[in-house]
């Protein structure tokens, strides 16, 4: 079980800045086993603020990305078919359940609701896991904390948790940073100049007060990262800001054009 651990460890500090009391909150959470559930846009750094907690922590990380076709037995586990008969073959949900890991369901309304399900005992005072198939009850390792993240942008009535589902969680707000804060955070993680950095994010800005008015999403910080690094390896701001900026986040014209001008100005 050691080694298991130590294959999720998350090893390296991921930076990582406080936006207000999270940090300390998610603590005061995990002391006592409380389920999260961290809500915010596309790429504000939901999935950073978990892997940071899980170092600071130093707790085991097991993070599954949530998708339409995942099963309910993609979560807790199946029977393999071998030459010499069939082998369980465990889940992370079930592995992070039987080593105390915290496990990460990210963007958790991506799943069909009849597979999310079955994390409901082990997020109130059963702490328990059933996996039918086997015959068996997991009760949940002391360690084991369940995290799951959504976008609230992308609800919907097809895609939104159950209440049942949503009142078994403690919860956070994430949003984009304020202008200072995000070109330190951009400045500091890709070792990109602060005045750069600071351009970049005006663009963001401009882009995400768009959002209902022609985007469906704002330039994530994600995707600020990614041009801030092309800027970094010799691209030219502008090709940079077009290829990480714009041209992944909308195909309209008229929206592109805006942002065009918007990089050519700041840039200018």
């Amino acid at each position: 079980m050691s080694a298991d651990k130590e294959q999720y460890k998350v090893h390296q500090e991921p930076y990582y800045e406080a936006q207000g009391k999270e940090v300390a909150l998610y603590e005061a959470a995990y002391r006592n086993r409380l389920p999260v559930m961290v809500k915010g846009p596309t790429g504000c750094g939901k999935s950073r603020f978990v892997e940071y907690m899980a170092w600071k922590l130093n707790k085991p990380l097991i993070t599954v990305a949530c998708n339409e076709d995942m099963t309910a037995s993609d979560l807790v586990g199946r029977y393999l078919l071998e030459a010499n008969g069939t082998r369980w073959l465990d889940g992370p949900l079930t592995t992070a359940a039987r080593i105390g890991a915290i496990c990460y369901l990210d963007e958790i309304v991506e799943a069909r609701q009849d597979t999310t399900v079955v994390i409901h005992p082990l997020t109130d005072h059963r702490r328990t896991l059933p996996l039918d198939k086997k015959g068996e009850l997991i009760q949940a390792h002391p360690d084991f904390q369940l995290v799951i993240s959504y976008n609230p942008g992308y609800q919907s009535l097809m895609k939104d948790l159950k209440q049942s589902t949503k009142q078994r969680f403690t919860a956070f707000d994430f949003d984009y940073l304020g202008a200072g804060l995000e070109t330190t955070i951009l400045a500091k993680d890709t070792g990109l100049d602060e005045a750069a950095a600071g351009k970049l994010v005006k663009i963001a800005h401009t882009a995400r007060n768009l959002k209902g008015h022609g985007l469906d999403e704002g330039i994530s910080t994600r995707l600020l990262v990614y041009a801030a690094t092309l800027i970094k390896d010799g691209v030219d701001p502008l090709d940079a800001c077009r290829m990480a900026l714009v041209r992944p986040i909308t195909d309209d014209a008229d929206i592109r054009e805006t942002l065009d001008h918007a990089i050519d100005a700041t840039f200018a």
